[in-house]
This record gives C-alpha cells, structure tokens and sequence, in this order.
C-alpha cells in the first residue's frame, strides 16, 4: 500500500510517517521544500493522502489563506490533472475546532473544508478531523502549542508566560490522532465525512502548568503521579520527550554510613516507594516489624539471607537469596525481619515499600529478629 503526506515534517507528520512505515505502508512525503513537480510524481497508485500541510500561526491573513486553502487547492488539482478517469485517493484532512470561528485561521481552514466538498462530488471520498490543540512529542515549542512550550521552558528552568491562568483548553494527545488517522488504511467510507478524536482533555492553562512544573520538581521529590489518569500519562511523556539531550540523567540522595549507602528511587502516593542499598559484607540490615506495610526484598548483586520471626514467637525463617536467582522476598506486617549480607563482596537489593516513608507515622518498629 501507498500512502502520501503533505506537510511531512511538520509536528503531526513527523509521527504519521513514523507510524506508517512502521505499519509497513509505502509511504511519500511532501513538504513546503519539496520541489514543484513532487506532488505529481509522488501522487501515482497512491491509495491515501493525508493532507496535513497548511499555516496555523501567522501576523498576515493572506498566509492562512496561501497555506491552508492554497495547499489544497493545489492537492485536488493535481489529482484531478493526474487521477482522471481513474479512482482518485481517499482523503484525510487535518482540520480544527477553529473552523467554527470566525477568525482568519478558522475562515482558512474552513475554507479547505469546502473544497473538499466539490472533490468528493465528483466521486471522491474525504475524511474531515476538525482537531483541538494537539500535544505530543516532536511539536515546536515557542509556536503554536502551549504544551510544548511549557514542555521545553520548565525542563530547561526557564520562564513561562500564562496570560490567564484560568483559560480552559481541550487538548488531543499526538499518538490518538495518529491511531485515528490508521484506521483509513483499511477504512474509507464513500462521501464526505466529519471523523471524532479522542480522549479529548480539557485543562486550565494554570493547571497544565503547576502539573509540568510538578513533573520536573519530581526529580528531587521523586515522587510520580497517579499514571491511570490519562492524561497525567500522556503529559508525563510529552515532558520527558522535551529533556535536554545533556540532562536525562540526575543523581539521587545518597544516605552514607558504616553498613553501605541507600538512595530512594521513586515514591508514588498509590504505588509506594522504591530504593536500592549497598551494603558491607558482614553487615545486618533491618530487624524490624511492621503493623501495615508490606516491603519486598530482590537481591541483585551479592549473597544474602533475609530471616523472619513472628514478634509473637520464637521460630526463625530464613531464605537465602543471590543475586542471580531474580527471586523476590515478601516481608509481611507482623514479622520482624533482617537481611544480612553473607557474601564475600558488596550487596546490592532493591526495595519496594507499600507507602512512602514518613518519620511521623514510619509503622517501623525495632525488634531483633534472633532475640525474642
């Protein structure tokens, strides 16, 4: 299958053509640098366009029209000059919400819709999506999206300007648009068609920006937010696709004594909290109990034996566990517990805790595991 895309380059074409050959589908780029003849060579056996080329920011009214309806224009009569008699292409038009408004962008754009409206009554078929403020990796920031630039100033720490913060905004995550846009590979209704996207999320502009600044305060914090909400998910990714190629990695607190060091890794409010330790050989860590919360143990570098006893008796369980067996320990409340490293080199293990540490209400108290 053949597949063409205007405005390739542009933020939405850039992860539909990575989507397509992915998909395994021939697929054709045209962009505003794309010599004049392109369009013509490039429109043979081609089953779909997707016409996603246009303007949606400019000072001059003329740009919208020269960009969207100009762009258009130009696509149907390439195919009529090239396609007659023969099938012309599906269509996919990346329209917006904006159509609906009377505003230079919105008159250009509704424009485009029209001409699509005599295209398909001379026998093709189209798909309109009229798209609200789209978000996602690869969009420029400092342009036309407020997500990306948000994205980039808050990684970089530089500053962001929000006129009213109380502003809503309905947002539409790249990857649902492009999920969308593939199911024309196989379906083409007949006619001329107004498609939906979603999950549509709507925020204040206020809001969008405390959860970004959160997402780079998290790094210190460490703690993640709740990622079943979607678009927390999709968000959280967005930010992280805006990083600095110098700044993915950061160093964690390092709590240093004579056992070894321990650093938390990440704490979630619903999730817990996860930390590694290194510890000496020789040394004991733990012997402790808790009321509620429950702990799991995964050794990944050393020997050692983690051992159990019940606070209301006097029985001793003990499991050895190396750091090539990827085994899990369970430490459940009401057993008091210890992990010794019985190795000849340094022990390394993973923790995972049911809530995040609290010196207030740590639920952690002391009792030796081999002295009841």
């Amino acid at each position: 299958m053949k597949a063409l895309v205007t405005g390739a380059k542009g933020f939405i074409g850039k992860n539909l053509c990575v989507a397509l050959r992915r998909a395994g589908v021939e697929t054709l780029e045209i962009d505003i640098d794309s010599p004049k003849n392109a369009l013509l060579a490039k429109l043979s056996d081609v089953e779909v366009v997707f016409h996603l080329a246009g303007v949606n920011r400019s000072e001059h009214e003329s740009d919208f029209q020269t960009g969207n309806v100009g762009s258009m224009d130009t696509l149907l009569a390439a195919i009529d000059k090239l396609m007659a008699p023969r099938v012309s292409p599906f269509i996919v038009l990346s329209s917006s919400v904006q159509a609906e408004y009377d505003n230079p962008y919105g008159r250009s754009k509704l424009a485009s819709e029209q001409l699509l409206q005599s295209y398909v009554q001379k026998g093709g078929a189209a798909m309109i999506y009229r798209l609200p403020g789209v978000f996602g990796k690869w969009c420029r920031p400092n342009y036309n999206s407020v997500v990306a630039t948000f994205c980039h100033n808050i990684a970089r720490n530089l500053p962001i300007a929000i006129s009213d913060p109380s502003r809503v905004i309905n947002l539409v995550h790249v990857d649902d648009v492009i999920a969308q846009f593939l199911t024309h590979l196989n379906s083409r209704p007949d006619g001329l068609n107004y498609g939906d996207i979603g999950p549509v999320f709507a925020s204040t502009l206020g809001i969008l920006a405390e959860r970004i600044q959160g997402f780079r305060s998290a790094r210190k914090s460490l703690e993640i937010p709740d990622m079943r909400d979607q678009f927390i998910y999709r968000l959280w990714g967005t930010y992280a696709s805006y990083l600095p190629s110098d700044g993915l990695a950061y160093a964690l607190d390092k709590k240093t004594d004579a056992r070894g060091s321990l650093a938390e890794f990440l704490k979630s409010s619903h999730l817990g909290q996860i930390f590694i330790s290194r510890t000496h050989t020789g040394i004991i860590r733990g012997n402790h109990y808790h009321d509620l919360k429950v702990e799991k143990f995964c050794v990944l570098e050393g020997e050692a034996v983690i051992r159990f006893r019940s606070i209301l008796g006097h029985e001793i369980e003990a499991y050895r566990v190396s750091g090539t067996d990827f085994k899990v320990v369970d430490i459940p409340p009401g057993l008091t517990h210890n992990i010794e490293n019985v190795g000849s080199g340094e022990l390394i293990v993973l923790f995972w805790a049911s809530e995040i540490f609290s010196l207030e209400q740590s639920d952690t108290y002391y009792s030796e595991v081999e002295h009841a």
